[in-house]
């Protein structure tokens, strides 16, 4: 058999798609670092909770000076 007489496979063609243009509207993805005034609030109560906690073992006291809502003499 010579290479004239063999059967050619020619390729699966498929159509060519075109790439879909994302939005950001569209898209579910937040980025992380960007957080609401309430969120940032949120979490600079809790980092100076843990700083409190960090602190007190140490025998330092920084606060609170509000406790229970009633003022704390220090």
């Amino acid at each position: 058999m010579r290479c004239e007489d063999a059967p050619t496979l020619a390729p699966h063609r498929r159509p060519v798609r075109q790439p879909v243009l994302l939005r950001g509207e569209d898209s579910a993805l937040v980025r992380p670092y960007l957080l609401t005034p309430a969120e940032l609030q949120q979490r600079r109560s809790q980092h100076q909770r843990r700083q409190v906690l960090w602190l007190a073992p140490r025998g330092i006291d920084v606060g609170p000076y509000v406790m229970h809502a009633v003022g704390a003499t220090a």
